[in-house]
């Protein structure tokens, strides 16, 4: 895996990517994601709501303003659906 997408991590609690300053997961991420999770989406969506639990969390204690709507969109809606 390539350095410059490794870099591409949550920093917490302001759920910013620590590498490119974007809203997390950035794009990199994304990409980093779903190469790690290859062939096991399930396991990714488990993952990801996980995270957003704890980003929520953390995000109305710093009374961001940020939306639970914003954040199922934000980490979980990217995610491609494997049909049948």
């Amino acid at each position: 895996m390539s350095g410059d997408l490794a870099a591409h991590v949550p920093c917490r609690p302001l759920w910013r990517c620590t590498a490119c300053g974007a809203a997390w997961p950035c794009s990199p991420a994304k990409l980093r994601l779903l190469a790690e999770y290859r062939g096991n989406l399930p396991a990714l969506m488990v993952h990801l709501v996980a995270l957003r639990e704890e980003a929520a969390e953390q995000l109305a204690e710093l009374d961001s303003g940020e939306r639970p709507a914003n954040l199922h969109k934000r980490f979980t809606d990217w995610v491609p659906v494997r049909s049948g």
